[in-house]
């Protein structure tokens, strides 16, 4: 029987589990159900599972459902490693061996919707079926075909690429570029430019994000993140993947082109299933009853 609860604001408490030396947060919520795989639902860069409130309250009366914060992200440790999928992807994938105990349904909005996407093509045992949000990840042919469009360079424009790539690099620009990102009022202003409805985005949600952000390592982390490279191409993963895979798209993501991706998802991975909504790069938080409903009939057909 299919149950709709209000999806709630409220902050659900949570528990730690101890992963290669580090504490990784988790939160945990209903009880496990017979026939139905438990939901296993992985934030975006700089979010937590805070950004899964409204999911989880949502979603718990029907399955089991597990949130849990990637390392160097949220409540969880912020050690000094290099941040990759490759690292998330291995994080998620003895979560779901040492803590769910059982194959579960993957969702992942944005970096942690590219971490499902590794776990589901490369640990697939694990996995009865991935959702992605508005996923992030580099396609094979995207540099090729940029590279056809735009005009080469001129000796200077190559070398003003390269101060600038060599700028970034320097720790105290570092530095400063994560002081001024991590403001509150450039995390809302950030917010309110990737939100279509700008009263999604409130004092508590800025906060949530604000918050970890000064944890100690967190500018060590940041800093990973725009330096490691980049790690396997998507659609290299979709050849990999074998389990149902469902879309959602908030096609208003200024930072994505929905309708461009999905051609591209089409194409490596037919048989997938796939909703638009009127929402921005985050549609489980924007318009969670929509991506709630979508998220459960889909999860309810899937047959292991």
């Amino acid at each position: 029987m299919q149950t709709n609860i209000a999806p709630s604001t409220t902050p659900i408490s949570g528990q730690y589990w101890e992963w290669r030396g580090h504490n990784v947060y988790y939160v945990q919520v209903g009880e496990k159900q017979p026939q139905r795989p438990p939901l296993l639902l992985v934030h975006g860069f700089g979010a937590s599972t805070d950004h899964w409130r409204k999911n989880i309250t949502g979603l718990c009366a029907d399955f089991q459902v597990f949130a849990v914060d990637l390392l160097g992200f949220g409540r969880s440790a912020k050690p000094k490693l290099q941040y990759s999928g490759d690292l998330w992807r291995d994080q998620i994938n003895d979560f779901i061996s040492e803590v769910i105990g059982q194959k579960a349904v993957l969702a992942g909005n944005s970096l942690g919707g590219y971490a499902c996407l590794c776990v589901a093509a490369q640990c697939a045992d694990n996995v009865s079926g991935v959702v992605l949000l508005n996923s992030a990840g580099p396609f094979s042919e995207s540099e090729g075909v940029k590279s056809q469009i735009q005009p080469p360079k001129n000796p200077s424009q190559k070398l003003l690429g390269k101060t600038v790539q060599w700028t970034f690099k320097q720790r105290l620009v570092q530095s400063l570029l994560f002081q001024y990102m991590r403001q509150r009022w450039v995390i809302r202003r950030t917010l309110e430019k990737v939100y279509l409805d700008k009263s999604a985005v409130t004092d508590q949600l800025v906060e949530e994000i604000y918050r970890p952000a000064y944890d100690i390592g967190a500018l060590d982390v940041f800093v990973s993140v725009f330096s490691t490279p980049q790690g396997e191409k998507v659609d290299v993963l979709l050849k990999q993947l074998t389990c149902p895979l469902l879309l959602l798209w908030g096609e208003a993501d200024p930072w994505m082109k929905a309708r461009e991706r999905s051609q591209k998802f089409h194409q490596y991975y037919p048989q997938l299933t796939e909703y638009f909504l009127s929402a921005g790069h985050c549609p489980h938080d924007e318009v969670p009853e929509q991506v709630n409903s979508y998220l459960r009939n889909w999860a309810l057909s899937i047959k292991d």
